[in-house]
């Protein structure tokens, strides 16, 4: 039997990646984003439906996946893949974007989590897999709300497995490093006021650094590989990596304690301590 995948933010960058590397594989495919006009070349391949969904939208969720049940029957894996980053300093966060940033990242993942659940424990069977990032391991300046959302990610993966796996379904936690997605264009959340002059310097750095180290970002291609890896796997292993530099920095994160890292990558971005 033909299994299906069931993808959120799926227009573009990992979630459009994976579609494509899932379908040329055999599987069905439920591509699901805010703008479906977006998908127009995998609304054209046959055993790809393409849904609305937006993560906020409780009604949407619930249409989608009723359209996938339709169209497919069963759903055999779940990719929470959208999402989007705000950074910037906190002081300069209206409490509106704050709250859309824990909405979109968290409580929507959650939300379309539990619209499969009662199906995958009827099953006794499926694989949920959350898009995490290596910023749910460690942290970049300026990145209180996206890195609050990512291991929030973690961390609520980590304990959901353990309630679901008493019915066969298996979590599965991916992080990526830097990619070549859409992250810097409408997945990206910037705030500032440059009336905060402290906080200016932190800013133009920290732009500065990601330049250099965002310089070769990998394909999006690697993170759907790893997925696919994840959706397979049967060692019962939780996390999995996806880019060369996501290997190196987390290694390292977990090698060493917090005033060796953060002392080194504060040095590597130019910031002094005080």
């Amino acid at each position: 039997m033909t299994k299906t995948i069931f993808i959120t933010g799926a227009s573009s960058g990992i979630g459009r990646a994976t579609a494509h590397y899932f379908h040329e594989r055999g599987w069905n495919i439920v591509a699901t984003m805010r703008s479906p006009d977006k998908a127009a070349e995998l609304a054209g391949m046959e055993r790809v439906l393409v849904s609305r969904l937006d993560v906020l939208d409780p009604d949407t969720i619930a249409s989608a996946r009723d359209a996938a049940r339709a169209r497919f029957g069963q759903v055999d894996v779940l990719l929470n893949n959208a999402g989007y980053g705000a950074y910037g300093p906190l002081e300069a966060f209206p409490i509106e974007r704050i709250e859309r940033q824990f909405a979109t990242n968290v409580t929507g993942l959650l939300a379309v989590t539990k619209a499969f659940l009662a199906d995958f424990r009827k099953n006794k069977a499926g694989v949920i897999v959350n898009i995490s990032s290596i910023g749910g391991q460690m942290t970049f300046p300026l990145g209180t709300l996206y890195h609050g959302t990512k291991f929030a990610v973690e961390g609520l993966s980590e304990a959901l497995h353990y309630e679901l796996e008493a019915f066969g379904v298996r979590v599965k936690i991916v992080e990526p490093g830097m990619i070549k997605t859409d992250f810097g264009g409408s997945s990206f959340d910037f705030c500032n006021d440059e009336s905060l002059t402290e906080y200016q310097s932190t800013v133009q750095k920290l732009f500065a650094h990601w330049g250099k180290v965002g310089s070769n970002p990998s394909d999006p291609s690697v993170v759907a590989e790893v997925i696919w890896a994840a959706v397979h796997d049967e060692t019962g292993a939780l996390r999995f990596r996806a880019g060369a530099d996501a290997e190196a920095l987390l290694a390292d994160r977990k090698a060493q304690d917090d005033a060796t890292f953060i002392g080194a990558l504060k040095s590597q971005i130019g910031l002094g301590s005080h």
